[in-house]
């Protein structure tokens, strides 16, 4: 039996596993990127404080134990979040004013059950942990609460997805199965002109 190769769609199978084999050895770049990065991370959690940074987009200072004073709170916002027991609720953050210029900085005050905004606290010397924020910007998450609020669950390096490997194992298995089914797919198309 004389197997008939198209031309064809064996390059396009060959080109897209080959691009599934690119994206496996991609994703094994990220999984050693990743691993630095969490190493890196681990080490700032023991280092001693530091001034909040101006760069609200410094990510290289996530879970370092951070101080900042807030002159006024000028707005505050509730998201999602956990208390330090890990119950479901609301994070509230303050928009924190620092002086006449300047970004400013964002504060996590505390948690509670419902997203109303606490009225008890008008700024003054926060210091805690720095955490993600929302658009890639960072924030302070209080080790002390506001009044009426308790203490936010603070960030952790488990909330920090590592799943490259995985990625990386499906694409490889992807590409197998891409040849693996074209293989097939022209051995039944030999048999059928055989028969």
């Amino acid at each position: 039996m004389k197997i008939r190769i198209p031309i064809l769609p064996t390059l396009l199978v060959m080109l897209a596993a080959g691009i599934m084999i690119w994206l496996g050895i991609w994703q094994l770049h990220r999984l050693h990127w990743k691993e630095g990065l969490l190493a890196e991370y681990r080490a700032a959690a023991g280092k001693p404080p530091v001034a909040f940074p101006r760069d609200l987009t410094d990510q290289s200072l996530l879970f370092r134990k951070s101080e900042a004073f807030c002159l006024q709170p000028v707005g505050w916002r509730a998201s999602a979040g956990r208390n330090e027991a890990g119950q479901s609720g609301w994070k509230h953050i303050a928009d924190c004013r620092t002086g006449a210029e300047g970004p400013g900085f964002a504060v996590d005050m505390g948690w509670s059950e419902k997203p109303d905004a606490p009225a008890g606290w008008k700024g003054g010397e926060v210091s805690g942990v720095i955490g993600p924020d929302h658009d890639d910007q960072i924030l302070i998450v209080s080790a002390v609460a506001a009044p009426g609020l308790q203490p936010s669950q603070p960030p952790s390096l488990d909330d920090v997805p590592n799943n490259h490997l995985a990625y990386a194992v499906q694409w490889f298995i992807f590409a197998g199965l891409a040849v693996l089914i074209y293989g097939i797919a022209l051995w039944r198309r030999g048999r059928v002109s055989a028969g």
